[in-house]
Protein backbone atom coordinates (compact mmCIF):
# COMPACT_ATOMS: atom_id res chain seq x y z
CA UNK A 1 0.00 0.00 0.00
CA UNK A 2 1.37 3.23 -1.18
CA UNK A 3 0.90 6.29 2.18
CA UNK A 4 0.49 9.05 0.75
CA UNK A 5 0.24 12.48 2.67
CA UNK A 6 -1.39 15.42 1.05
CA UNK A 7 0.00 19.39 1.73
CA UNK A 8 -2.11 22.12 0.40
CA UNK A 9 -3.70 25.28 1.54
CA UNK A 10 -7.25 24.39 0.34
CA UNK A 11 -9.33 22.13 1.82
CA UNK A 12 -11.97 21.76 -1.03
CA UNK A 13 -8.47 21.08 -3.26
CA UNK A 14 -7.09 18.39 -1.10
CA UNK A 15 -10.82 16.58 -0.47
CA UNK A 16 -10.81 16.67 -4.45
CA UNK A 17 -7.26 15.19 -4.26
CA UNK A 18 -7.87 12.50 -1.90
CA UNK A 19 -10.98 11.43 -3.28
CA UNK A 20 -9.03 10.88 -6.62
CA UNK A 21 -6.22 8.46 -5.06
CA UNK A 22 -8.66 6.94 -2.58
CA UNK A 23 -10.03 5.44 -5.52
CA UNK A 24 -7.44 3.37 -6.42
CA UNK A 25 -6.90 -0.09 -4.47
CA UNK A 26 -3.03 0.19 -3.86
CA UNK A 27 -3.20 4.35 -2.54
CA UNK A 28 -3.73 5.03 1.37
CA UNK A 29 -3.80 8.72 2.35
CA UNK A 30 -2.89 8.92 5.46
CA UNK A 31 -2.46 12.65 6.58
CA UNK A 32 -3.59 16.17 5.03
CA UNK A 33 -1.93 19.32 5.86
CA UNK A 34 -2.70 23.18 4.95
CA UNK A 35 0.83 24.48 5.79
CA UNK A 36 4.52 23.84 6.24
CA UNK A 37 4.17 23.65 9.98
CA UNK A 38 1.18 21.52 10.07
CA UNK A 39 3.13 18.90 7.54
CA UNK A 40 6.49 18.88 9.85
CA UNK A 41 3.87 18.12 12.57
CA UNK A 42 2.19 15.45 10.45
CA UNK A 43 5.57 13.85 9.15
CA UNK A 44 6.68 13.77 12.91
CA UNK A 45 3.74 12.23 14.24
CA UNK A 46 3.39 9.34 11.28
CA UNK A 47 7.51 8.36 11.71
CA UNK A 48 7.00 8.84 15.40
CA UNK A 49 4.70 5.89 15.16
CA UNK A 50 6.76 3.44 13.15
CA UNK A 51 4.45 4.42 9.68
CA UNK A 52 6.35 7.53 7.51
CA UNK A 53 4.62 8.54 4.30
CA UNK A 54 6.06 7.18 0.87
CA UNK A 55 4.38 10.07 -1.40
CA UNK A 56 4.34 13.45 -0.28
CA UNK A 57 1.49 15.58 -2.73
CA UNK A 58 2.92 19.63 -2.35
CA UNK A 59 1.26 22.43 -3.65
CA UNK A 60 3.64 25.08 -4.36
CA UNK A 61 1.20 28.11 -3.40
CA UNK A 62 1.31 27.45 0.49
CA UNK A 63 1.00 30.43 2.65
CA UNK A 64 3.87 31.37 4.92
CA UNK A 65 6.90 29.23 3.30
CA UNK A 66 6.18 27.76 0.10
CA UNK A 67 6.71 24.35 -1.67
CA UNK A 68 9.25 24.89 -3.16
CA UNK A 69 10.77 26.53 0.47
CA UNK A 70 9.39 22.82 2.06
CA UNK A 71 10.91 20.59 -1.02
CA UNK A 72 14.75 22.27 -0.20
CA UNK A 73 13.82 21.71 3.53
CA UNK A 74 13.53 17.83 3.11
CA UNK A 75 16.10 17.76 0.60
CA UNK A 76 19.01 18.95 3.00
CA UNK A 77 17.86 17.16 5.69
CA UNK A 78 17.81 13.89 3.19
CA UNK A 79 14.24 12.81 4.09
CA UNK A 80 13.50 9.77 2.37
CA UNK A 81 9.77 10.79 1.07
CA UNK A 82 9.01 11.28 -2.56
CA UNK A 83 7.85 14.51 -3.22
CA UNK A 84 5.01 15.39 -6.34
CA UNK A 85 4.15 18.60 -7.02
CA UNK A 86 0.24 19.44 -8.14
CA UNK A 87 0.56 22.70 -8.50
CA UNK A 88 -2.34 25.24 -10.70
CA UNK A 89 0.93 27.07 -12.42
CA UNK A 90 1.23 25.98 -16.16
CA UNK A 91 4.48 23.33 -16.37
CA UNK A 92 6.81 26.07 -18.00
CA UNK A 93 6.98 28.39 -14.77
CA UNK A 94 7.49 26.19 -11.74
CA UNK A 95 8.01 22.33 -12.96
CA UNK A 96 12.57 22.91 -14.20
CA UNK A 97 12.48 24.75 -11.00
CA UNK A 98 10.79 22.06 -8.78
CA UNK A 99 12.42 19.00 -10.44
CA UNK A 100 16.14 20.98 -9.31
CA UNK A 101 14.81 21.63 -6.05
CA UNK A 102 14.14 17.73 -5.35
CA UNK A 103 10.43 16.84 -6.71
CA UNK A 104 10.24 13.62 -8.17
CA UNK A 105 7.26 14.51 -10.27
CA UNK A 106 5.14 17.61 -11.10
CA UNK A 107 1.40 17.50 -12.05
CA UNK A 108 -1.09 20.21 -13.31
CA UNK A 109 -4.00 20.49 -11.12
CA UNK A 110 -6.07 21.15 -14.19
CA UNK A 111 -4.58 17.57 -15.95
CA UNK A 112 -6.93 14.81 -15.96
CA UNK A 113 -7.18 13.10 -12.40
CA UNK A 114 -5.88 9.62 -13.46
CA UNK A 115 -2.72 11.08 -14.23
CA UNK A 116 -1.92 12.24 -10.42
CA UNK A 117 -2.59 8.59 -9.95
CA UNK A 118 -0.33 7.32 -12.39
CA UNK A 119 2.15 9.71 -11.43
CA UNK A 120 1.73 8.76 -7.30
CA UNK A 121 2.31 5.26 -8.65
CA UNK A 122 5.31 6.34 -10.76
CA UNK A 123 6.87 8.21 -7.63
CA UNK A 124 6.51 5.65 -5.45
CA UNK A 125 8.53 3.36 -6.91
CA UNK A 126 11.42 6.04 -6.91
CA UNK A 127 10.91 7.14 -10.43
CA UNK A 128 10.65 10.25 -11.95
CA UNK A 129 6.66 11.61 -13.57
CA UNK A 130 7.10 14.21 -16.08
CA UNK A 131 4.32 14.88 -18.82
CA UNK A 132 5.78 14.79 -22.17
CA UNK A 133 5.55 18.68 -22.19
CA UNK A 134 8.27 18.86 -19.13
CA UNK A 135 9.86 16.34 -20.76
CA UNK A 136 10.20 18.16 -23.85
CA UNK A 137 11.07 21.11 -21.98
CA UNK A 138 14.37 18.95 -20.07
CA UNK A 139 15.50 17.87 -23.49
CA UNK A 140 15.57 21.65 -24.88
CA UNK A 141 16.94 22.50 -22.02
CA UNK A 142 20.10 20.13 -22.32
CA UNK A 143 20.56 19.87 -26.09
CA UNK A 144 19.77 23.36 -26.94
CA UNK A 145 19.95 26.01 -23.73
CA UNK A 146 17.94 29.20 -24.41
CA UNK A 147 19.15 32.27 -23.86
CA UNK A 148 17.66 33.07 -20.06
CA UNK A 149 15.03 35.13 -19.92
CA UNK A 150 14.96 38.08 -16.68
CA UNK A 151 12.41 36.49 -15.02
CA UNK A 152 14.33 33.42 -14.67
CA UNK A 153 16.90 35.09 -12.50
CA UNK A 154 14.12 35.92 -10.20
CA UNK A 155 13.87 33.85 -6.17
CA UNK A 156 11.00 31.69 -6.47
CA UNK A 157 9.17 34.00 -4.09
CA UNK A 158 9.94 37.08 -6.12
CA UNK A 159 8.18 35.02 -9.28
CA UNK A 160 5.24 33.94 -6.96
CA UNK A 161 4.90 37.98 -6.25
CA UNK A 162 5.33 38.88 -9.77
CA UNK A 163 2.64 35.96 -10.78
CA UNK A 164 0.44 37.27 -8.59
CA UNK A 165 0.55 41.07 -8.44
CA UNK A 166 -0.27 40.49 -12.68
CA UNK A 167 -2.98 38.21 -11.54
CA UNK A 168 -4.49 41.59 -10.50
CA UNK A 169 -4.04 40.91 -6.56
CA UNK A 170 -3.25 43.55 -4.10
CA UNK A 171 -0.13 43.45 -1.74
CA UNK A 172 -2.23 43.27 1.02
CA UNK A 173 -3.77 40.28 -0.17
CA UNK A 174 -0.85 39.07 -1.57
CA UNK A 175 0.76 39.05 2.34
CA UNK A 176 -2.31 37.47 3.53
CA UNK A 177 -2.30 34.57 1.36
CA UNK A 178 1.45 34.15 1.86
CA UNK A 179 1.43 35.19 5.63
CA UNK A 180 3.90 37.76 5.34
CA UNK A 181 3.98 41.03 5.78
CA UNK A 182 2.73 44.00 3.85
CA UNK A 183 6.22 45.34 4.15
CA UNK A 184 7.84 42.29 2.64
CA UNK A 185 5.98 41.60 0.12
CA UNK A 186 6.61 45.29 -1.05
CA UNK A 187 10.10 44.50 -1.01
CA UNK A 188 9.62 41.59 -3.42
CA UNK A 189 7.70 44.16 -5.90
CA UNK A 190 10.76 46.03 -5.65
CA UNK A 191 13.11 43.27 -6.21
CA UNK A 192 10.96 42.39 -9.21
CA UNK A 193 10.74 45.58 -10.60
CA UNK A 194 14.64 46.47 -10.54
CA UNK A 195 15.74 43.11 -11.78
CA UNK A 196 12.99 43.00 -14.96
CA UNK A 197 13.89 46.99 -15.45
CA UNK A 198 10.48 48.44 -15.21
CA UNK A 199 8.62 50.63 -13.16
CA UNK A 200 5.00 50.17 -12.11
CA UNK A 201 2.78 47.13 -11.88
CA UNK A 202 0.83 48.30 -15.33
CA UNK A 203 4.94 46.93 -16.80
CA UNK A 204 4.85 44.57 -14.95
CA UNK A 205 1.23 42.99 -16.22
CA UNK A 206 2.03 43.29 -19.69
CA UNK A 207 5.82 42.03 -19.27
CA UNK A 208 3.77 38.77 -17.45
CA UNK A 209 1.36 38.41 -20.00
CA UNK A 210 4.12 38.59 -22.81
CA UNK A 211 6.25 36.20 -21.35
CA UNK A 212 3.13 33.44 -20.74
CA UNK A 213 3.32 33.90 -16.96
CA UNK A 214 -0.31 34.77 -16.63
CA UNK A 215 -3.36 34.78 -19.09
CA UNK A 216 -3.81 37.62 -21.25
Amino acid sequence: MIKVILCDDHALVRRGIRDTLSDASDIEVVGEAGDYGELRTLMRTLAEGASPCDVLVLDINLPGRSGLDVLRVLKDEGSAVKVLVVSMYPEDQYAIRALRAGAFGYVNKGGDPQLLVQAVRTVAQGRKYVTPEIAQMLVESLTAPAPEQAHEKLSDRELQTLVMIASGKRLSDIAEELMLSPKTVSVYRARVLEKLGLSNNSELTVYAIRNGLVGD
